[in-house]
């Protein structure tokens, strides 16, 4: 005796086999509704089928009868974003473009600053945008998202709605290393983040509150550390440990604190959290970074096939690097000896 499904699958074939069912099939409910089955069994018989190669099955595009499916359509041409001082680190952006490639290999490069002379007709023979750069005017993002171009934002969040975004968990990393610098007794820290955002300092804030809540935690924007200032200030202020928002800004402040011949680790620790490119030996300091593969993996899993129709946001958490840059703070601060650990080990 023979299942329904399965009486309803030898139907299925010789109706594919005689020519009746071809190319796209109908709807399932109609199909259901043809041959008087409920939809389970027809949902079952089809499966079967499908899975012997008698048809092409696939969410969002319907089944097909075996080699009548329409090819898929090559992604889109995208155009990827940077900034001038991003095309400067040819090294950080050349990593990314290339794995980018990977997963399209038609894309074309322009700086931010060239967009207020981009035209619509030029804007046209694009499928998406990939925004790389810090300092995209939020006008023309809104724009392209008006006009329906998928934009994704790297490494940062987004701030136009129906922005897509891949970015390092800046939050997460950054309680992950002020957690392990205030149980090596670090009391003072800093944090450098761009001026008008926060995550990252509360974020230190909230997790060195959790173990000690006599820590001070500073902030400072990386355009007042590229000019010196925020270094020495940072020095004479009695911080002893630094968290960056990004390898530039690490290697920035890592210049300045070694003009001003300051030990590292030994008077002072240095960490970051951000994207990395060739491997560990390129990051300036130790910290949490992801790898520009899986960054530009998740990038071009957004814009496979057709984009979410809802702004979606992937949050990549970073592995620690040991550059060894970080140590325990000196016991000369009056606090005593800390408890001497591994940095970048789970504390519970």
């Amino acid at each position: 005796m023979s299942y329904k499904f399965q009486r309803l699958r030898e139907k299925l074939r010789q109706a594919v086999a005689s020519g009746e069912l071809s190319g796209k099939l109908p709807g399932e409910r109609a199909l259901a509704k043809r041959f008087h089955v409920n939809a389970k069994t027809l949902s079952k018989a089809l499966t079967d089928l499908a899975a012997e190669g008698v048809l092409d099955r696939s969410i969002g595009r319907g089944t097909y009868v075996k080699g009548s499916a329409p090819g898929v359509a090559a992604p889109a041409r995208w155009l990827v974003l940077c900034d001038e001082q991003s095309r400067a680190d040819q090294k950080t952006v050349s990593c990314l473009l290339d794995e980018l490639r990977r997963g399209n290999p038609d894309l074309q490069v322009a700086t931010s600053a060239s967009v207020s002379d981009m035209r619509p007709s030029f804007l046209n023979g694009f499928g998406a945008v990939v925004d790389v750069a810090s300092d995209t005017p939020e006008t023309f993002l809104r724009d392209l998202v008006v006009r329906n171009l998928p934009v994704v934002a790297v490494n940062r969040e987004p701030k136009t709605y129906s922005t897509h975004a891949v970015l390092c968990d800046a939050a997460l990393g950054a309680a992950r290393i002020a957690r392990d610098l205030v149980l090596a007794g670090h009391a003072r820290l800093a944090v450098v983040e761009p001026a008008g955002s926060s995550t990252m300092s509360h974020a230190v804030r909230q997790a060195a509150m959790r173990y000690d809540r006599e820590v001070v935690v500073d902030t400072c924007s990386p355009a007042e550390m590229e000019q010196g200032r925020g270094v020495s200030a940072a020095v004479e202020s009695g911080v002893t440990a630094i968290i960056c928002d990004c390898v530039r800004s690490a290697a920035r402040v890592k210049a300045g604190l070694e003009r001003l011949r300051t030990d590292i680790p030994g008077s002072l620790s240095l960490a970051a959290i951000g994207c990395m490119c060739g491997g560990p030996e390129t990051c300036p300091c130790s910290g949490y970074y992801v790898d520009c593969a899986p960054l530009a993996a998740a990038v071009v899993r957004i814009l496979r096939d057709s984009p979410p129709s809802r702004p979606t946001t992937l949050w990549l958490a970073g592995e620690f690097v040991d550059r060894g840059t970080v140590a325990p703070a000196s016991s000369a601060d009056g606090r005593g000896e800390p408890t001497v650990f591994r940095f970048g080990d789970a504390v519970a």
